[in-house]
């Protein structure tokens, strides 16, 4: 073997020296994440959704909105990379258990987002606590989460089962009729609208007329609906999500509860429900949410994102798992770690802005923000597609959610 000539070895150094390079950078941003506290070298978020029945108001677009939270910081904070990861739940919460475990345990997932229906939210939520990882609650709607099943790891980001009920009603009493009826799923959820319905109601010395309950994915509403007529209560509130929404809309016209003067109160309804009933059956309803697309530059700007990957625009559960997620990503980057703990406990003390509304995390990990009251418009007022709400008023977020201290969270208690 002869030996290099000098064209040879000066291109063997070059090569030696790059890889010294490369190795010392490596070595470097292995120190500063280190330093940094980040135990993996990545941020990895599991977004656990929907991808049945509730398809449309989670499911993908959640994963859409998780990665354009991540987008907001170049795909990587603290010079470590953001990994955002999918799976469908199919409204199981065993199977939901089963897939966060994994996720915990051997795929070292950082936090857990979405987490529609409030079975699984609670079921998750609670492995969370036990695995010492966050749940950004963004799609399970039960108050639960922030009482007795609060945590220091979880936060709750969507409008939840006491603002849609108590929140809404009393602001509704107030403006439209004072006597009600409700119809509603038969299950947890349905039960706890129902409750904190009728409490908000009697406190504000409103009239509950009567209640009906139905099962859930029902298709024929003509008995439940035929009571509502019957009991002439002018305000008709559906305790309901998606199809059961959807369907009991549509046959409310079939029956002429608007004809005859009853107005429609959608408890937990969303823009791709209206979208499906149509402003045809839809018009004239009124229903709450903490996001509308349409509203402002503000919410306009990260709707023209989202649809430009899903050719619609975002319900509020979409843009609250945006929120939580860039949300959690900031005060991984304020707080310098990925610690559990340490992020929430960041979480809580920084700042949330929620699209432009001031908005807060208390100690328990409920997301105060103000809610919008709107009024779906008729055909003839919608000036183009997903044109479809007109604002009736604001509920401040303190008299939104429930108060702290009321739901029998015990976090900071001796």
């Amino acid at each position: 073997m002869g030996w290099p000539t000098r064209t040879e070895a000066a291109a063997g150094w070059g090569r030696a020296a790059a890889a010294s390079l490369l190795l010392i950078g490596v070595g470097l941003a292995t120190a500063r994440a280190g330093e940094a506290g980040i135990s993996d070298g990545i941020v990895k978020i599991g977004v656990l959704g929907d991808y049945g029945s509730g398809r449309d108001l989670g499911g993908p677009g959640s994963v859409t909105a998780a990665k354009l939270a991540a987008e907001d910081f170049q795909n990587q904070v603290l010079g470590v990379p953001i990994q955002i990861i999918s799976a469908d739940h199919q409204n199981k919460p065993d199977v939901a258990v089963g897939i966060a475990k994994k996720w915990f345990d051997l795929e070292r997932v950082d936090a857990v987002t979405d987490l529609a229906v409030s079975s699984v939210g609670l079921a998750v939520a609670s492995l969370a606590t036990q695995s010492n990882r966050s749940a950004l609650v963004s799609g399970a709607a039960t108050s639960d989460l922030t009482g007795p099943n609060c945590s220091p790891v979880i936060t709750h980001w969507a409008d939840d089962t006491y603002a849609l009920s108590a929140g809404l009603v009393s602001e509704l009493s107030a403006r439209v009729a004072k006597d009600w009826f409700f119809v509603a799923v038969d299950y947890s959820f349905g039960s706890s609208m129902l409750k904190d319905g009728t409490t908000a109601l009697n406190t504000a010395g409103r009239k509950v007329v009567g209640s009906v309950r139905f099962p859930f994915n029902t298709t024929d509403f003509s008995s439940f609906l035929l009571a509502a007529q019957a009991s002439k209560a002018k305000v008709v509130a559906l305790a309901s999500t998606g199809a059961d929404t959807v369907n009991a809309v549509k046959q409310t016209h079939e029956f002429g509860l608007q004809a005859g003067g009853q107005t429609i109160v959608g408890m937990l309804t969303f823009i791709t429900d209206v979208h499906a009933m149509g402003l045809n059956m839809a018009e004239g309803m009124y229903v709450a949410s903490q996001y509308y697309w349409d509203d402002d530059e503000t919410t306009r700007a990260f709707a023209k994102r989202f649809s430009a990957i899903e050719g619609r625009m975002p319900t509020k559960l979409q843009a609250a798992t945006y929120a939580a997620v860039r949300h959690y990503l900031k005060a991984v980057q304020s707080a310098r770690t990925d610690d559990t703990k340490a992020v929430n406990a960041e979480m809580r003390r920084l700042p949330v802005d929620f699209f432009g509304r001031p908005a807060r995390i208390r100690n328990d990990g409920r997301v105060i923000y103000d809610l919008s009251l709107y009024r779906v418009k008729s055909p003839g007022a919608s000036k183009y597609t997903w044109d479809y709400y007109e604002k009736v008023s604001t509920i401040p977020g303190d008299r939104a959610f429930r108060a702290e201290g009321e739901g029998g969270c015990n976090l900071g208690k001796s």
